[in-house]
């Protein structure tokens, strides 16, 4: 699936290493999101984040005066239909920076292929520590798994937890964010009494979660995609198991298609979102535009992303990836004011000390605590 959001009618040209002067001309980016497949609400939602943002960059007058466009690829969750659109975004779209992916065991091959081609790539949401060593065309807005895993332990340990069990994916977000939870959670006196790493797309995780009740935990910290998750949280309830506190790192993401009766009670803790006024200002305006809250963290990420694209593009007055790879780099050191808060890159184009909140969710939403 393609879908193409389009800032004018006129047909889309760029100039190699150069904006081009006519009005018509449009200047373009590409994004790749689940857009099908399991996390698909997740997807949904940043693509109204990037829509948003197109949409304010050129009531703001574009990029140098020309139209801004973004062409967002469907991933449809899988590692291969990404690759196939990251392709086809640069040998035919000819874009010079990609956002995206979702899920980590994704984005990284992906994004490997995406600076290969010698591409500007931004990482909107994936959290796998390997996502450092992409290289300098690459740069991450997200805080990654070490920190949250670590974020999450002290968190859950404040909470009282004393004695867990944990439940993740068996992929690279998944692997980081257990161990790093581990780690941190061991340092400081709790312990892991069990710990499953699921396979993806079973209709079913009873047999897990009856692994782990016989651990006799405290609670249970989990991290898991969208229709995964409600799987998880359904057969959970079912088993009793919800008498016990549940934790989810990356809260949510692991109950966007939960339903709110499930979901009742749970803690968690998220990548930290809509800071201050600006903040506060965008999730009213997607509001406004959507008739609809935002639904996940990742959709600030993505619209900072978008916009820090575009600025860079102005900025650098250039389609080249290196022209705006360094426009990024000057951009990230001097400082970016976006919806996530303030974004610095280090030496590496990671982001530098990158926001959490600690989150409950009450009510049918997702609330501070």
């Amino acid at each position: 699936m393609r879908t193409r959001v389009r800032a004018s009618l006129a047909a889309s040209c760029l100039l190699a290493g150069g904006l081009l002067s006519t009005a018509s001309a449009q200047v373009k980016v590409g994004v790749i999101l689940p857009l099908s497949g399991p996390s698909a609400t997740i997807g949904e939602d940043v693509r109204r984040a990037v829509e948003l943002a197109v949409d304010d960059v050129n009531k703001a007058g574009g990029v140098k005066g020309q139209r801004f466009e973004v062409i967002i690829e469907d991933s449809a969750g899988n590692p291969t239909t990404a690759l196939g659109a990251a392709r086809k975004l640069i040998s035919v779209d000819k874009v010079p920076v990609v956002l995206g992916e979702y899920s980590s065991g994704i984005t990284l091959p992906m994004a490997q292929y995406v600076v290969g081609e010698k591409t500007t790539h931004m990482n909107i949401a994936s959290t796998s520590v390997k996502v450092r060593e992409l290289g300098p065309l690459s740069f991450n807005l997200v805080g990654l798994e070490d920190r949250g895993g670590e974020f999450a332990a002290k968190d859950s340990y404040a909470l009282g937890l004393r004695k867990v069990a944990i439940i993740a994916p068996n992929n690279a977000h998944g692997q980081g964010t257990a161990h790093a939870f581990r780690t941190e959670f061991g340092r400081l006196g709790g312990e892991v009494v069990g710990e499953v790493l699921y396979t993806a797309g079973q209709p079913s995780y009873r047999r897990e979660l009856q692994q782990l009740d016989r651990r006799k935990p405290d609670g249970y910290v989990y991290t898991a995609y969208g229709q995964e998750a409600a799987i998880i949280n359904r057969e959970a309830r079912d088993l009793g198991l919800r008498s016990k506190p549940w934790y989810a790192i990356l809260l949510s993401n692991a109950i966007s298609d939960t339903p709110p009766d499930i979901a009742q009670g749970q803690l968690g803790m998220e990548l930290g979102s809509f800071q201050g006024k600006v903040g506060q200002d965008y999730a009213a305006a997607f509001q406004k535009k959507y008739k609809d809250p935002v639904r996940s963290s990742f959709s600030g990420y993505a619209y900072d992303g978008i916009h820090m694209a575009a600025k860079a593009m102005d900025n650098a007055a250039s389609t080249s990836p290196e022209d705006i790879r360094k426009a990024l780099v000057a951009l990230g050191q001097q400082g970016y004011s976006g919806v996530t808060g303030e974004i610095r890159f280090d030496d590496k184009g990671q982001r530098i000390e990158p926001p959490y909140a600690t989150l409950k969710y009450d009510g049918g939403k997702v609330v501070a605590r």
